[in-house]
């Protein structure tokens, strides 16, 4: 349990936030409020802490920090407040952790801080989420005794997506960035390319049956794998109703199905890791992508300050805790298949 620790959830009235306030409450930890806007803080703040802090108010995080024992960071875009909220972690030296999604955000973190927060001894924990974390977590466990790779493939199976107001913002900021260019983890690098064409639909055979998916469906997993683990090519594919309803014009918010504010979405996220001829895979079942990153962002929160790691400085999820400890961990939210070994052709 928490034991009253404070923890500062920056962003704490957004949609994943509020799932992460009520999970660390729920740990015993003592949530402590943060955002712009003082009206939304407030009523949010049923006898609980708040604090009014901005992103370009390096002051008043510094003051919305004062007593936290570590930060989660809930507010998007990330390319514009993952490095002041880090800053400010490492002003007050105490651990930092995001639900981050934002290919570059995420990269950006561990191009400019892997120095100074090893350095400060202090741990940030980017992509702490669903998308980035959860898979970090699941090819560090497929993984097991290897020590390379030849290729993972990450294949996001939901039932649908509804994206929240903070994944268009972020989505849009990346755009932006990208120039009209998609991404990819290929070779042993991040490449931008020109963008040719629509996506190609492919088939991929989940656990629970086969499903159309997009390929060339990039996403935070090509930055937090790489990070630690060899392996020259990660890719990731997203089922195709769920990538539709991301773009289609006006998409829907999430609607809440239960007293808990999760909604009916499923998802299964299927990981296979391949070193020559032999595959390993493991799979993950569960509802509702936000509400998944509370447990994942507040499992890390605990683990950093019981000091259950593996390092300090700038770590994804699968480097800096024990993935099959933390995924086991995660048993209430999350079903894991295990891990399968297979000799199979190398392309699915």
């Amino acid at each position: 349990m928490g034991s009253s620790q404070t923890v500062a959830v920056f962003g704490a009235y957004g949609h994943t936030g509020r799932f992460v306030v009520a999970e660390l409450r729920e740990r015993g930890f003592s949530p402590l409020l943060l955002g712009r806007d003082p009206d939304k803080l407030r009523a949010l703040a049923t006898g609980l802490e708040y604090r009014v802090a901005s992103a370009d108010d390096p002051a008043s995080l510094d003051a919305g920090l004062t007593g936290a024992a570590a930060v989660v960071n809930c507010a998007g875009p990330f390319a514009s407040t993952g490095a002041p909220v880090i800053e400010a972690a490492l002003r007050a030296g105490i651990p930092y952790v995001d639900v981050a999604a934002e290919i570059e955000a995420n990269a950006d973190t561990f191009a400019h801080f892997a120095e100074r927060a090893r350095n400060a001894g202090v741990a940030v924990v980017p992509a702490m989420a669903f998308f980035g974390g959860l898979g970090d977590l699941l090819v560090t466990t497929a993984m097991g005794d290897w020590d390379t790779a030849d290729e993972v493939q990450v294949a996001y199976g939901l039932s649908s997506w509804h994206p929240t107001a903070g994944t268009l913002a972020a989505g849009a900021v990346s755009r932006d960035r990208r120039d009209g260019r998609r991404v990819r983890y290929t070779g042993g690098r991040l490449e931008y390319y020109a963008a040719e064409g629509d996506l190609p639909v492919l088939e991929w055979e989940f656990p629970a049956g086969t499903r159309e998916v997009f390929g060339d469906f990039t996403m935070a997993d090509v930055v937090t794998v790489p990070s630690h683990l060899a392996i020259p090519e990660v890719r990731t594919y997203m089922s195709t109703e769920a990538a539709r309803d991301l773009a289609a014009p006006g998409a829907a918010a999430p609607t809440a199905a239960d007293e808990s504010g999760r909604s009916d979405q499923t998802f299964t996220v299927d990981v296979v890791v391949r070193s020559g001829g032999v595959r390993r895979r493991v799979a993950a079942h569960g509802r509702d992508i936000y509400a998944v990153s509370a447990p994942l962002a507040a499992e890390a929160v605990q683990r950093l300050l019981d000091g259950r790691t593996r390092t300090s400085g700038v770590a994804s999820a699968g480097r800096i805790f024990d993935a099959p400890d933390f995924l086991r961990a995660l048993a209430a939210y999350i079903s894991i298949e295990p891990v399968e070994e297979s000799h199979a052709p190398t392309d699915q």
